[in-house]
């Protein structure tokens, strides 16, 4: 029944998802909370592998999900449901595309499509960021990465490269007092 479930979720999020890998969090999100088969704490390191994995977002957390919640057949039964709803709408859309490319509703409807994927990204950032409230260095860390890629406008690899050095240092530094003996 697991593979039912795995297939539907996974294909609604390929269906519904509409701005790329960063717009299925939200589904991964609802998905952790109905179902249970990963914890938010593992969603954020999903997500986090999966954007310095080589290959598209979604499919990325997609395969790791699939395999955390079922194994083997779970991991492709998850990339295949959420890649077919694409493949299905790119046959249909290169069919239409040159007929219906200057309609005046196909702008709108994608013109408002855009932030309410900001809206539904922003939502569950707030939600993932919750559990890190308590921990200052977490906030401070956050708060550095978003003003130096607002002002240096690097490639977000490169912020979630330095993200994770500190946070491994940091990490490393708390299990051996490393910064109680550098503020002694």
């Amino acid at each position: 029944m697991i593979y039912l479930y795995l297939f539907w979720e996974f294909f609604k999020i390929g269906m519904f998802s509409f701005g790329g890998g960063y717009a299925t969090i939200p589904f991964l999100y609802h998905i952790s909370q109905v179902y249970n088969w990963y914890t938010l704490d593992e969603l954020t390191q999903m997500v986090a592998v999966a954007s310095i994995t080589p290959g598209p977002v979604g499919i990325n957390v997609a395969t790791y999900a699939g395999m955390k919640s079922a194994g083997i057949f779970g991991s492709a039964l998850a990339t295949i449901a959420e890649m077919l709803p694409s493949l299905f709408l790119v046959i249909i859309v290169s069919k239409l595309l040159r007929k219906f490319s200057d309609n005046f509703y196909v702008k709108s409807l994608i013109q408002t499509l855009k932030p309410i994927s900001c809206g539904l990204l922003t939502s569950v950032a707030i939600g993932l960021l919750k559990p890190e409230i308590h921990d200052i260095k977490a906030l401070v860390l956050i708060g550095a990465m978003l003003i130096f890629s607002w002002k240096s406008k690097r490639d977000p690899l490169f912020y979630i490269l330095i993200a994770a050095i500190i946070g491994v240092l940091s990490a490393l530094a708390g299990k051996t007092g490393l910064f109680s003996l550098l503020a002694s």
